[in-house]
């Protein structure tokens, strides 16, 4: 508190400027002396009036120092940033319940503590977040700084040359007047207008003619934001932390902290709970709009982006290709309580899970770090490991304090966690997660899947490797601005970015080994080779921008979160490159890595 209102340590702190903080600890917002000075200098004098009363200072000095103004030298401190400020300031607050529990120090007894992450990996993550939101900015605010609505181009380096031409959000201010006034409304400047006597249409417009606080405002509002985190799977270690953009900035985390939510991501648990419910990835169901209706009498109708088929399709097509409709038969016979249960036991275990239908869809708000976690569990053979910050403490002398370690705990059957695994490698070779592999030309084992809310509020992609998984989330903090087109609002397009880039960091850098494997199922059953409808299908060009990051001929396709199916041929080119057969489905003993590029054209 010293260092942040007098820029000073407290041990520099004068009579007045302690006082000034003690008064601030009856209501810290209320008497703050930035925001309301006037309140605070009343509560300072009621505290140097108290020590008048303890005969703690003079009568005279008393008066003396009352009329004294308050000087401020506001400077925010944001503690210790560095490469990991978010993991940094997330420990300490571990660090500090630790170090009460066991009667210790944190600052003054000399304790040595050794933590999970991973310097290069975390070099790689910062460095993924700050190239890939940088580009994306640049397609925000060229997409809402015109007119023309849709999609303008499949590559990054298009955006970043328009940028120089366009002015941010320009559009949509203009567009959305009364979301503009709503957050005016929103803050501080505009409620103390209101206590200090004006009306609520004069604060609007007196605020509205400030330019330096719209031009903030503005600012704040439209800045993209991510969240990224990555974790070993069979140690539950975190590898690499990165909450915000920037930490000097943005101080609230958007990985343990941020509830959004899940999107399709959150679709494998559901899919899982069927797996173990001992039903077989070839499961057939009608891919056709059907309605729900609940207990309580309201009817839910899901559907997906690309319509629907009118045909039969596989459990396995459902989560590959991300189908909703799929999915929510999928629930009813299931039943939400177990797919409830099963995703608390896999690591979904703080944030609140709605038993309602439509939570299959990933409705109910999670965090970042919960849904990793939860990846991590199946990436392991269906072990649910807490995450692990620490690894050791040791004192002044060396000796060893205490080490942590998560045990195991079995959370799904390992039999379902690898077939489930096995069906979400084809989420990143044949469905929604295909582009990651050519942008990036990732060329190891991946599993995963994309996830992206309504009106592309939320972007989510986790990827799975045998040695490490990662996630992001990208979006803006105030979920009433999202991003513009349906292309680049997808978790495949913005998301899948930051995780593309960073696993391409860590196999490039041998940071992780590119030849581990996951297991294979038992037994595979054959997988139909059915060609995919034509809407769904990326043209040539588009894959090939995705590959070379090139401005593509033809961008605007659509599918359902992203889906990139390649027809009959692109299946089995991605079969033969998961190591299956093309014609049956059957997994290849002995089968060669998968190469993107060898079914990617």
């Amino acid at each position: 508190a010293a260092r942040t209102y007098f820029d000073k340590s407290a041990a520099e702190l004068n009579l007045l400027e302690s006082a000034t903080l003690v008064g601030m600890l009856k209501g810290t917002s209320y008497y703050n002396p930035v925001s309301n000075p006037e309140r605070s200098v009343k509560r300072r004098n009621v505290v140097l009036a108290q020590m008048v009363k303890r005969g703690k200072l003079t009568e005279a000095e008393f008066k003396k120092l009352q009329r004294k103004p308050l000087r401020v030298h506001f400077s925010r401190q944001v503690g210790p940033g560095g490469a990991a400020g978010h993991f940094v300031a997330w420990t300490r607050k571990w660090l500090i319940d630790w170090a009460d529990r066991n009667d210790y120090d944190l600052y003054a007894d000399g304790l040595t503590v050794q933590t999970t992450l991973d310097s290069s990996l975390q070099e790689a993550a910062t460095q993924a977040v700050t190239r890939q939101l940088a580009a994306l900015q640049n397609i925000a605010d060229v997409e809402w700084g015109v007119s023309s609505a849709g999609l303008i181009s499949g590559s990054p380096a298009t955006y970043a040359q328009m940028r120089q031409r366009i002015e941010p959000f320009k559009y949509f201010w203009k567009a959305y007047p009364e979301l503009a006034d709503a957050f005016i409304r929103d803050t501080p400047e505009y409620k103390k207008a209101l206590e200090g006597g004006q009306s609520e249409p004069q604060a609007l417009a007196a605020l509205k003619a400030d330019r330096n606080f719209i031009a903030r405002l503005h600012a704040a509002k439209t800045r993209l934001e991510t969240g990224f985190v990555a974790l070993d799977p069979a140690s539950g270690e975190i590898r690499a932390w990165v909450g915000s953009r920037d930490f000097q900035r943005d101080q609230f985390d958007h990985v343990a902290q941020a509830e959004r939510q899940p999107g399709s991501t959150f679709k494998p648990i559901v899919y899982g709970a069927a797996l173990e419910k001992g039903f077989g990835p070839e499961r057939t169901y009608q891919d056709a709009p059907l309605k729900i209706v609940a207990a309580d009498g309201t009817v839910w109708q899901p559907t997906d982006m690309s319509g629907s088929t009118g045909g039969p399709m596989s459990l396995r097509q459902g989560l590959i290709y991300s189908k909703n409709t799929i999915t929510a038969q999928v629930m009813q016979d299931v039943g939400l309580p177990a797919i409830i249960n099963l995703a608390r036991a896999l690591g979904v275990n703080r944030s609140k899970l709605e038993s309602v239908p439509s939570l299959v869809l990933g409705t109910s708000p999670v965090t970042l770090l919960e849904m990793v976690s939860a990846y991590a569990t199946l990436a392991d053979q269906g072990q649910y490991r807490q995450p692990v910050f620490i690894r050791s403490i040791t004192d002044r002398k060396g000796r060893v304090l205490e080490q942590f370690s998560s045990p195991p705990q079995r959370a799904m059957s390992a039999p379902a966690a690898i077939e489930l695994t096995d069906i979400m490698r084809g989420v990143i070779s044949l469905g929604t997660g295909s582009a990651v592999r050519a942008r990036f030309g990732l060329q190891a084992d991946l599993a995963g899947k994309t996830g992206t809310t309504q009106n592309n509020t939320d972007g989510w992609f986790i990827l799975m490797h045998p040695n490490l998984v990662a996630g992001s989330w990208v979006g803006f903090n105030d979920a009433r601005i999202t991003m513009r087109s349906n292309y680049w609002g997808q978790g495949g397009h913005n998301a899948g970015l930051v995780v593309g880039d960073f696993f391409r960091g860590a196999l490039n850098g041998k940071l992780i080994d590119a030849k581990a494997r996951f297991a294979a199922p038992p037994k595979a059953a054959p997988v139909p080779l059915e060609t995919m409808p034509e809407e769904w299908i990326d043209p040539p060009e588009q894959v090939a921008a995705d590959a070379a990051d090139a401005n593509p001929d033809n961008a605007g396709w659509s599918g359902p979160d992203g889906v990139t199916p390649q027809g009959e041929d692109g299946l089995a080119r991605g079969l033969s490159a998961l190591g299956r057969d093309p014609v049956t489905g059957a997994q290849v003993d002995g089968a060669a890595e998968p190469k993107a590029a060898d079914w990617l054209q």
